[in-house]
């Protein structure tokens, strides 16, 4: 059995025995020499480390017409390594082999704010060492083969022909472009957009993007201050010749000035059914009110009032949700259910007049009360793994959330009053001005 299995299955047995316990989360924030801003916890119960590496170069940044850019990017970033600093390139399959012999993970995605690096790896020093160096490696040096986008592009080309096929397609599509209009959030990835760009265009955007000054690096795991100093180090000098170049503002998504109702033809089995407008920023301060009143609204599954209404009470759809999604600007508020076509006016009217009366009068005292007391006592098992703090951490840095945010995460919940949730949705909502879309209804 080699080093990486024995090492693997001993970090197991630990975990299995010895779950972490936190009275408190300890977060240590510092700026990096190379200006980027640290965050870690040291957790050393488990012999690993989670690295996770964000940076302002999220779709909304993606050219209009180039739609896809930011995604395809991160994608190709693990098509191969380019020769760097006496070493020599590694091709797609060889990089692949590289980190699986280190027993290590590394990865790029893109959100719509956030262009994302991220590394796990076990923190026995000789792999430790080396995962560290084939992460700076892979960020100093991607090898950007056209060949390997070809191939990709052609596989996504495919992928979006059979998403055509689909109505929950054509519905969130349509959705997103109503609620977001002109603004870079409702940006639609098609076959013209892929075929806009290369291999060449994603060097300059990674390029641009993947700044050490402007990077945010979370770190959870098995390694003190002074080493995880060390690492932040060896994995921005991999982006320090990237510079610092300002970049451009993005402006704000603009509110609906009227409502706006899509009913589109589709020959389907269920019509597929979504409402909302834009919503808020992640950093409005009636965050907390916001999403303890949209647990009891259409995020708290079978105990929600919008299951209690259009599925219990008149057998109008299986599933009925809703949910914000805020981010740097304006997240879309939305309401989503699947009915039967010739079911779907009824089950729409009834979702809207829910929404009217929360909106009108908020939720009942039990209501809250059964709200608070399951995200409360659920709270544990948002951060019961690393890569959930990891995840938290990170969500903390991008936007700029205090280093107590986690410590005081229920005290918070338990604050929200009826008058709170009542004050949020009003300011927020407007149910008479809202995008609604229903493909494959019956006329």
């Amino acid at each position: 059995m080699n080093v990486v299995k024995r090492y693997c299955m001993a970090a197991a047995l630990l975990w299995a025995v010895s779950a972490p316990a936190w009275a408190g989360i300890p977060i240590q924030h510092w700026v990096h020499a190379s200006g980027a801003k640290v965050y870690l916890i040291e957790s050393p119960v488990i012999p690993m480390l989670d690295v996770e590496i964000q940076v302002d170069g999220g779709s909304r940044r993606d050219p209009v017409r180039q739609a896809g850019l930011a995604s395809a990017t991160a994608g190709l970033m693990s098509g191969g390594v380019a020769a760097y600093e006496g070493q020599s390139a590694l091709g797609e399959n060889q990089l692949s082999e590289a980190w699986v012999d280190l027993g290590a993970q590394f990865g790029a995605g893109a959100s719509a704010d956030r262009f994302t690096v991220s590394l796990r790896t076990l923190t026995q020093p000789d792999l430790l060492q080396g995962a560290v160096a084939l992460a700076a490696r892979q960020m100093a040096a991607p090898a950007w083969p056209e060949q390997v986008w070809q191939r990709d592009r052609e596989r996504m080309l495919a992928a979006l022909k059979e998403a055509e096929t689909r109505p929950g397609t054509l519905a969130g599509r349509t959705f997103s472009q109503a609620v977001y209009g002109e603004h870079p959030y409702g940006y639609e990835t098609t076959a013209e957009s892929l075929k806009a760009f290369g291999a060449a265009d994603m060097q300059v955007f990674y390029r641009r993007h993947a700044s050490a000054c402007r990077a945010q690096v979370s770190l959870v795991g098995a390694v003190d201050r002074e080493r995880a100093d060390r690492i932040v180090g060896e994995l921005m000098a991999a982006w320090a010749p990237n510079g610092c170049e300002a970049l451009p503002p993005v402006g704000e998504v603009q509110p609906l000035a009227a409502a706006v109702d899509e009913r589109l033809p589709f020959d389907a089995a269920q019509a597929q059914v979504l409402m909302g407008q834009p919503g808020m920023r992640r950093d409005d301060p009636d965050h907390f009110p916001a999403f303890v009143g949209n647990y009891i609204l259409g995020g708290g599954g079978f105990v929600s009032r919008l299951t209690t209404e259009v599925r219990e009470k008149r057998g109008l759809s299986y599933s009925v949700y809703s949910y914000f999604s805020p981010g740097l600007h304006a997240g879309a508020f939305q309401m989503g259910l699947t009915t039967r076509p010739d079911q779907a006016a009824q089950a729409v009217s009834v979702a809207k007049d829910v929404l009217r009366e929360f909106v009108a009068n908020g939720p009942t005292d039990a209501e809250l009360f059964a709200a608070k007391e399951y995200l409360v006592n659920s709270f544990a098992l948002r951060i019961d793994s690393n890569r959930k703090l990891l995840a938290n951490v990170s969500n903390m840095a991008w936007h700029g959330l205090p280093l107590d945010y986690l410590d005081r995460w229920t005290e918070r919940v338990q604050a929200v009053t009826v008058a709170d949730i009542q004050r949020t949705f009003k300011r927020v909502l407007q149910p008479d001005r809202m995008v609604t879309v229903v493909v494959g209804a019956k006329p």
